[in-house]
């Protein structure tokens, strides 16, 4: 069963769901570049400069949190969104791999 804000214990990742949230190449960029990052390493949802509405930011979030990809924080007035990477790592090892090796399919797309 989720915890209070909505994040899966690592045994209820279910590969479906990550798969379906990681179909969406925003979602794959935010994930990508969360990879990237040092370990631990929190950003605010609007750090990552979606090139969408504000209420689509939060679906693609909620999205993410709920197939255990990233656990996001409240921080006052925004939230913080930090990859589950040790997470993913147990329960789908080398997927994180195989997602910073691809290259953004929205590199150079108009407005991203």
């Amino acid at each position: 069963m989720p915890d209070e804000e909505g994040h899966p214990a690592v045994e209820e990742m279910e590969l479906g769901t990550v798969l379906s949230a990681l179909a969406d190449p925003l979602r794959r960029r935010v994930v990508r570049e969360l990879a990237s990052a040092p370990d631990g390493a929190a950003r605010t949802c609007a750090s990552f400069a979606l090139p969408v509405s504000k209420a689509t930011v939060t679906h693609h979030f909620r999205t993410l949190r709920e197939a255990g990809l990233i656990r996001q924080v409240d921080r006052g007035n925004s939230r913080m969104a930090s990859l589950r990477r040790s997470e993913i790592e147990a329960r789908f090892p080398g997927l994180l791999a195989l997602l910073t090796a691809e290259p953004d399919p929205l590199q150079g797309v108009a407005g991203t």
